[in-house]
C-alpha cells in the first residue's frame, strides 16, 4: 500500500521501468508512491550508475531487522518542554501550533512511534485535534502509518530521513516559483519594471532550487533534459515531443519526463530557456533575463559593428590588389 515498505517484486519494477528510461514521477505514479521515495531509493541502492534490486531488498531486511540501542529513560515535564519549545519554532515558520506540537512528540518518540490515544493522552487535546493534525503531516509527507502489532489501531512514526522529504518538498516548490516567473517575463517583457523584478525573483528561486536539491544533472532525467535542450538547439526550430523522441530514438514516456523536468525546473537549461510554442512544438531560445537590458542593447551593438567589419573584409578580398609601380 501506498507509504508501506517498498517490496521485493516493487524493486524488480523499479529496475525494469528504469531500463525503459521511465523517469522518477512516471515509475512514482505508476506505484503509488511520491517521487522522493523513488528517487531517495535508487540513489541508496545504485553502483555504478546501475540500480540492484536484489541487493536493495537485502539492505532494507537487515535494515528493519536492527535493533536500536535502548534510550534512558527521561522525566514526562523535561520531554514535555522539549516539545514545547520545538513547536514554538516550528510554528513561527508558518506551521500550525497544534501540528507542530503533535509533530513534536512523534519526532521524540521511540521507534515504534505513538498511537492517536498516546498523543490525546501526552499533549492533553481531543481526539479530532489529533486527527486533523496528523492529515495535515501525511499531505505534507512527514509522518507515516502502520497497524499496531498490539491491537486494531493504527501507529504514526517518522522516518531518519523525514528532513530530506521537507527539502525535497521545499525544493520543489522553489522551482514551480523559478517555473512560473520565467513565463511572467515572456508574458510582460523582459524590459518591462515587472519583468525586471520577476527576472530577479525567478534568479533567485532558481538557484535556490538547484543548490538546495543538488545538482539535477546527478540523476537520469537530468541529463536527458540537457539532451533536450542540445537537439532543440541544433534543430535551430521548434519540435514535438514526437519528433524529439524519434530523433533520439526515445520512448515517448522519457522524452515527456524530461520536457516536464525542464518546464518546472527551468534552471537546469540557464543560459537557455525551453519554450513551447504553437502546434504543441517546443522551443529554445537564450534565457532574456540573464542580461541586463543595457548588456542586452550593447551586445546588439557589437553584432551589428561586427556584421559590417565582415562586409568589409569580404569586400577587400574580392577586389583587385591595386596595381603597383616598377
Amino acid at each position: 500500500m501506498p507509504g508501506g515498505r517498498l517490496t521485493l517484486e516493487d524493486r524488480r519494477r523499479i529496475a525494469g521501468w528504469l531500463a525503459d528510461g521511465l523517469g522518477y514521477a512516471e515509475i512514482g505514479r505508476r506505484l503509488g508512491r511520491p517521487t522522493s521515495t523513488i528517487s531517495r531509493e535508487v540513489a541508496r541502492n545504485s553502483t555504478s550508475g546501475q540500480y540492484r534490486p536484489g541487493h536493495a531488498q537485502e539492505v532494507a531486511v537487515h535494515r528493519a531487522r536492527r535493533r536500536r540501542p535502548r534510550q534512558p529513560e527521561r522525566p514526562a515535564d523535561v520531554v514535555r518542554d522539549f516539545v514545547e519549545e520545538f513547536a514554538e519554532l516550528l510554528a513561527a515558520t508558518g506551521m500550525p501550533r497544534m501540528t507542530a506540537r503533535v509533530f513534536g512528540c512523534l519526532l521524540t518518540a521511540d521507534a515504534g512511534g505513538l498511537t492517536a490515544a498516546d498523543l490525546v493522552r501526552s499533549l492533553r487535546v481531543s481526539p479530532a485535534s489529533v486527527s486533523k493534525s496528523i492529515g495535515a503531516l501525511e499531505a505534507m509527507e512527514l509522518v507515516g502509518r502502520r497497524p499496531d502489532p498490539g491491537g486494531r489501531r493504527e501507529r504514526y512514526t517518522i522516518d531518519d530521513d523525514v528532513w530530506l522529504r521537507a527539502w525535497q518538498a521545499d525544493t520543489g516548490a522553489h522551482g514551480r516559483i523559478a517555473a512560473v516567473a520565467q513565463r511572467g517575463i515572456e508574458l510582460f517583457g523582459p524590459d518591462t519594471a515587472a519583468g525586471t523584478r520577476l527576472a530577479g525573483m525567478g534568479r533567485f528561486f532558481g538557484r535556490l532550487s538547484e543548490q538546495m536539491g543538488g545538482s539535477t544533472v546527478a540523476e537520469a532525467v537530468g541529463y536527458d533534459a540537457l539532451t533536450v535542450v542540445a537537439a532543440l538547439v541544433h534543430a535551430a526550430r521548434p519540435l514535438t515531443a514526437d519528433e524529439l523522441a524519434a530523433a533520439l530514438g526515445w520512448p515517448s514516456e522519457r522524452t515527456a519526463a524530461a520536457l516536464d523536468a525542464l518546464r518546472r525546473r527551468p534552471a537546469v537549461a540557464d543560459p537557455l530557456a525551453v519554450h513551447d510554442a504553437e502546434a504543441g512544438t517546443v522551443t529554445v531560445t537564450a534565457r532574456p533575463d540573464r542580461l541586463s537590458p543595457a548588456q542586452l542593447e550593447a551586445i546588439r551593438r557589437f553584432g551589428v559593428a561586427s556584421r559590417v567589419a565582415v562586409v568589409t573584409v569580404e569586400g577587400c578580398r574580392t577586389s583587385s590588389p591595386p596595381a603597383t609601380s616598377t
